[in-house]
């Protein structure tokens, strides 16, 4: 059972169109904070992850951003959060949020979110890490990321058990349960057949 301090939420910089997503932000921020588990994210003050850093904060929280310097020039870096990591590249903040964090929870997102998530997923398929990753699904958003990941099983593209890797939940207790119970695959990479 991994132990679980750190988790890094992967999400939107726009709050998007339907309320419900900016409500579970803010819901994983405090729950966060009220278990003591400091939460790792992307630096940003707008959109989702503004929200969950500052519902972080207000609830006593411990919230390290990682964001690179060209963002922090445009003024989009969260004034508040307990640390903030300047890195001059993309790749370097996911680096560092990956280094900092236990596990990754991701929110509805665009393009960036989904970038995140693939890259944890991968370097996992990958044995690089071993961390729990898990979904956040409001309101079935995930649900056509989903469908094409059984679809690449189906079509012998991902391995089932790379699938298995990547928990998901409606509710943020219950996707912290699957993470404290979460056993990472054993040999993902069989040996070569010599």
């Amino acid at each position: 059972m991994p132990l679980i301090r750190s988790i890094c939420v992967f999400c939107g910089a726009s709050t998007g169109a339907d309320p419900r997503y900016a409500a579970a932000a803010a819901v994983v921020g405090e729950r966060l904070a009220t278990l003591d588990i400091q939460l790792v994210f992307g630096g940003g003050r707008r959109g989702l992850m503004g929200v969950v850093a500052d519902a972080a904060l207000a609830a006593g929280g411990r919230v390290v951003g990682v964001i690179p310097r060209g963002l922090v020039d445009r003024e989009l870096a969260h004034p508040a959060v307990s640390e903030l990591r300047i890195v001059e590249t993309l790749h370097e903040r996911k680096a560092q949020m990956e280094e900092l964090a236990d596990g990754f929870i991701t929110l509805p997102g665009g393009l960036g979110t989904l970038e995140e998530l693939a890259e944890v997923l991968s370097w996992a398929q990958l044995d690089l890490h071993d961390k729990p990753i898990g979904l956040l699904d409001v309101n079935d958003y995930f649900a056509p990321l989903e469908a094409f990941l059984d679809r690449a099983v189906a079509e012998g593209f991902l391995a089932e058990r790379n699938r298995r890797a990547l928990l998901r939940s409606e509710d943020i207790d219950d996707l912290l349960r699957q993470f404290e119970s979460w056993t990472p695959a054993i040999g993902r990479f069989p040996p070569p057949q010599v």
